[in-house]
């Protein structure tokens, strides 16, 4: 069986989707000639747990660990808030950020670059240079954010005669938020510059996503292949014989930052509310993971703040439950160009659940094309608010038929085992 090392930072007791993709990917690769060895940070600093994943690693697996230092942990004994949102990725408007915001958003873009985790990067490549000359292990696969990771794939590249697999779960210098974190031109520049290194010098490039693979054809000749996330199920997931909630819940599971707020959106239910007291009365807006005080106002603002429910973060087993349960899945991306190759990990996961999603994104957005492929629900951009209340109201009247509005379209090729399938295959071939 061909072994491959795999650099990841989040690992179970990790929370939330990063964790997600290695952890099912790891799990199955040895039904497929493969056998993972995982590296990993002895002492993280994870935004959030979820000490559930922990029961999904598989048994015997070599799991790596070198202790990492990170800034987060010594500016949250000063700012503890400020540090773990901007962690999360939750970073407010700039217009609304304090002074001690601003001035962590510098220090984080200009002194640690590509990001906080870099001290775990020399200590990495000098311990696993050793390991891997040992083990005969001729192939790693380095996942990012945190981009620095990216680095010791670089380094070891460099230092050995192996192959090398860069996966990015997120894009690198076009995400959303990298314009937020203050470069100065020569940070920026060097954030460009690593970037090419790492594209033009791994042996191979997955991406989850259709837009990002386009991103970085322009930017490199190597092969690149995209990879999405998916959901981990069985036939009994698939027929999801819950129970379904007896109010007419719109909910959102995941975290909702500042300039991931569809003001139409709130607006259109709020007048549905208004123009329809039975409506009104069956509503129950249902809120799970992370929110930015901003969405919470806003929702307010519109007078819905009695029918709101705020869940808090919820481990797993019980996002799967609430998405199951809903009436109307949520799914919300920030309305920039830079995010129309988000595919967030929810979406795989609301697939599962089979019901229907109503996403509210950018324009061409690449999960515009997975709705349309599984006809699992549908895609607005955030000015489409009289389609927001036509398409809400009816769902609401299917809802009142008593119809359970089931979607049962093509979803079998995003379950976990049939991807894993896809990177055994790639790993093979490099």
């Amino acid at each position: 069986m061909e072994k491959v090392l795999i650099i990841t930072y989040y690992w179970p007791p990790a929370g939330g989707p990063g964790v997600q993709r290695w952890l099912k990917f790891v799990k199955y690769l040895r039904d497929f000639g493969v056998e993972p060895v995982v590296f990993i940070p002895e002492n993280p600093n994870y935004p959030m747990l979820d000490a559930s994943f922990e029961a999904e690693i598989p048994e015997g697996i070599t799991i790596l660990k070198k202790p990492i230092f990170e800034p987060y942990q010594l500016a949250g004994i000063f700012a503890k808030n400020q540090t773990e949102t901007i962690s999360k990725g939750i970073i407010a408007a700039e217009e609304n950020q304090s002074l001690l915001q601003k001035s962590l958003l510098f220090i984080r873009g200009n002194l640690f670059i590509p990001d906080a985790r870099k001290f775990w990067v020399k200590p990495s490549v000098k311990f696993l240079k050793t390991y891997l000359k040992e083990q005969k292990i001729k192939k790693i696969i380095t996942t990012g954010p945190p981009h620095s990771l990216h680095l010791i794939g670089l380094e070891l590249k460099k230092a050995l005669k192996l192959q090398w697999i860069a996966d990015f779960r997120d894009p690198w210098t076009q995400i959303g938020y990298h314009k937020k974190l203050r470069l100065t031109k020569k940070s920026a520049q060097k954030h460009i510059e690593l970037e090419q290194e790492v594209l033009n010098t791994a042996n191979h490039i997955i991406t989850t996503s259709f837009t990002t693979k386009a991103e970085f054809a322009e930017k490199t000749r190597k092969p690149i292949s995209v990879i999405t996330n998916g959901f981990d199920a069985t036939e009994n997931d698939l027929k999801n014989t819950g129970k379904l909630d007896k109010k007419f819940s719109i909910s959102h599971i995941g975290s909702l930052l500042s300039e991931r707020n569809p003001l139409n959106l709130w607006q259109a239910i709020a007048e549905l509310c208004k123009e329809n007291s039975r409506f009104a009365e069956d509503l129950e807006l249902k809120l799970a993971g992370t929110l930015s005080e901003e969405v919470i106002a806003s929702i307010k603002s519109e007078g819905l703040g009695e029918k709101l429910k705020v869940l808090g973060y919820v481990d797993h087993s019980q996002a799967i439950k609430l998405q199951q349960e809903s009436r109307l899945l949520l799914l919300i991306e920030i309305n920039s160009k830079e995010t129309r190759g988000i595919i967030p990990g929810k979406l795989f996961e609301y697939l599962m659940a089979r019901r229907p999603i109503l996403a509210i994104g950018p324009r061409k957005w690449d999960v515009e094309r997975i709705l349309n492929v599984t006809g699992s629900g549908a895609y607005f951009q955030y000015s489409e608010k009289e389609k927001l209340k036509s398409i809400i109201l009816a769902h609401y009247s299917k809802y009142k038929n008593g119809e359970t509005n089931f979607v049962s379209g093509n979803i079998q090729q995003y379950q976990r085992k049939y991807l894993t399938q896809q990177l055994a295959n790639l790993i093979k071939s490099v």
